[in-house]
């Protein structure tokens, strides 16, 4: 049985919009120009045939010129959805959106991207046990296309796709489909120039490469979560983004190829704020990012060879002396010593850096440093400024990083976007954590590693992070599931996923719930939970979600008492008793009736309350619910 599991990590920006007419000054000669620009929006209508589109579009538009989107014009007779893009005018687009049939018209919004050990570090190793049916499994990758020459899209040892599978390959730009990669959907080119697809597309299902590497840094095997799966691309982001439309499109053609879909997101890298994620529907899978127990040492050879905590793939022959950015300043070119210790563009002056390490505040990059003519850049972490003043008159060598332990992950990492959910505080947001800093992927060869002027560089593989790099584990490991359990639904599978997850440490992880949702994946333990809770297609609010977890919000202060409902399923053991295991932080208390859950058959539902009262004066309070039967839990 062919599966498909989508994947798309990316958050939200809008690329068109105008300022309100109330914002405005009544003599702003922008405001005629603002209420007559036309903008893309997209229009979703009930079911209706395709010709009434246009009939649509020609009540609302001034102009004889109607501009139809062709991608996900063409998507919708495909079924999925009702909808279609056009180009209008606010005006134009007030009316259509009174019409009879019309449910919504939204602007199409342009979306950013955010960007091999970590599958052993979640107790996944090479050799865990697998289905035959894994072959079958196709994981749908919506992001900037693949590079298909990479080896870890190999088709070696694979046979022809699926029969079930019902997509195409639109090959354009010299692109080339095998059996690993399976055919279809390419918008205009699935070539991915930027390398985010082609990292996120092998860590969910890349085949075994040894001797992978980031030029000779991390070197091992690299592999994605279902090596054995194939991969279908959907090329929706470009060098300027990813747009609504586009992305609709995708989902459309997904949705008409394959089936029992699952979207796994990536909550975002605006953390460490509360409230800052982006993604978090309860029908899709939420992820956070956070570390692995390997980071990365950058020796710097001076008076005592002292570390540091970064990744650098270039290496040094020579000994140079370090100067302090601050002590530079291209004062010809009118900055001080205030501008030029943070290494902006221009700001430093090139006959006293060039040769030099330079030593910079702030969260430079580098490039202008390079630019400038510098050896190197030594860029401390918050915190750590004052540390290397001691050495700034010392020559130095930066040498290769080297990968060493690291004994405190998993945490969750600080540009990770925060809970609660900003719609609704009583659906918890994120769903789950996973690895997403320093992930080393497949990438793409057709543009230079980095944006350092000169670097022409180019790599077989990269080390990068973001919730964009947990985003792929989630949607590996749930194409893992599923080749387990083909019959499953998606809601039954993000269940697995969520309530097998690890604990985390609540002492490094102080956000909690927030940072974390349910824990660290864990996708072994998530092939076999005894029990799973899915959601009904009528639930009305989200009390009725039959989410996998609880969220409780207290208002002015005050002691708040709330009683949830939950049905499970026994997937485990057909005879099987489970009894409730509660813990809670203080100033918590929880209430499970019954206590313990009998069944006699798979397939048994077994329905429980949960009563949770929380004193109001807690900022945040945590909690868990273990239903375990000696077997599963």
């Amino acid at each position: 049985m062919a599966s498909l599991i989508t994947l798309t990590c990316s958050t939200l920006l809008i690329s068109c919009s105008t300022a309100s007419e109330e914002d405005r000054e009544a003599d702003d000669p922008s405001l005629f120009l603002a209420l007559s620009i036309s903008c893309t929006w997209v229009i979703f209508q009930r079911a209706v045939l395709s010709p009434y589109r246009l009939s649509t579009l020609t009540c609302c538009k001034k102009s004889s010129a109607v501009v139809v989107h062709p991608n996900i014009y063409s998507a919708a007779t495909r079924g999925a959805s009702n909808g279609f893009v056009a180009e209008l005018t606010k005006e134009e687009m007030k009316r259509l959106s009174a019409m009879k049939g019309v449910v919504s018209v939204f602007p199409n919004e342009k979306k950013q991207l955010l960007t091999t050990r970590s599958w052993d570090f979640m107790g996944f190793p090479q050799k865990v046990t697998r289905n035959t049916t894994e072959s079958d499994i196709v994981v749908g990758m919506l992001d900037s296309g693949i590079w298909p020459e990479s080896a870890s899209f190999s088709d070696k040892g694979f046979g022809p796709p699926p029969s079930k599978w019902k997509g195409t390959c639109e090959t354009s730009t010299n692109f080339t489909c095998n059996n690993g990669s399976v055919p279809e959907g390419e918008f205009e080119s699935a070539r991915d120039a930027n390398g985010h697809g082609t990292h996120t597309a092998s860590t969910a299902a890349g085949g075994i490469v040894d001797d992978a590497s980031l030029l000779g840094v991390a070197s091992g095997t690299a592999r994605g979560g279902v090596p054995s799966a194939r991969i279908a691309v959907y090329k929706i982001c470009w060098s300027d983004g990813c747009f609504s439309a586009d992305i609709l499109a995708a989902f459309d053609d997904a949705i008409a190829d394959g089936n029992g879909i699952l979207t796994s997101n990536s909550a975002g890298n605006s953390g460490p704020d509360l409230a800052s994620i982006t993604n978090f529907s309860p029908w899709s899978l939420s992820v956070a990012a956070s570390t692995i127990d390997r980071k990365f040492l950058t020796k710097l050879v001076l008076g005592d060879n002292q570390d540091s905590i970064s990744l650098n793939t270039f290496k040094m022959k020579d000994m140079h002396p370090i100067i302090y950015a601050g002590d530079a300043p291209n004062r010809a070119g009118g900055f001080t010593g205030s501008e030029s210790r943070l290494c902006t563009d221009d700001s430093l002056d090139k006959s006293l850096v060039t040769g030099k390490i330079v030593f910079c505040d702030g969260s430079s990059r580098g490039q202008a440093v390079l630019a400038a003519g510098a050896a190197g850049t030594i860029i401390p972490d918050e915190g750590n400024e004052g540390e290397l003043f001691l050495f700034l008159n010392a020559t130095a060598k930066i040498e290769r990083s080297i990968a060493v332990k690291e004994e405190s992950a998993p945490i969750v990492a600080s540009f990770s976007s925060r809970g609660p959910n900003p719609v609704t505080t009583d659906i918890l947001s994120p769903d789950i954590t996973a690895p997403g800093v320093q992930i080393l992927a497949a990438w793409t060869e057709a543009s230079p590693l980095t944006d350092v002027p000169g670097d022409k560089r180019v790599a077989k593989y990269n080390i990068i992070s973001g919730t964009s790099m947990s985003c792929p584990h989630a949607s590996g490991a749930a194409a893992y599931v599923k080749s387990f359990h083909p019959t499953w639904s998606p809601a039954a599978i993000k269940s697995a996923l969520m309530t097998t997850a690890t604990p985390m440490n609540v002492k490094t992880n102080t956000d909690l719930e927030f940072a974390y949702g349910a824990g660290h994946l864990n996708p072994v333990k998530a092939r076999n939970p005894g029990l799973v809770s899915c959601t009904k297609a009528t639930n009305g609010t989200v009390w009725d979600l039959n989410y996998p977890s609880f969220t409780l919000t207290t208002r002015d202060g005050k002691t708040v008492t709330r009683t949830f409902a939950r049905t499970v399923t026994n997937v485990g053991s057909a005879v099987s008793t489970y009894k409730v295991k509660v813990t809670a932080s203080p100033g918590l208390t929880v209430k499970v009736e019954p206590s313990v859950l009998t069944f006699k058959s798979l397939g048994q539902k077994k329905t429980f309350t949960v009563t949770a009262t929380a004193a109001g004066d807690e900022l945040k309070l945590t909690g868990s619910l273990v239903w375990d039967d000696g077997v599963f839990q």
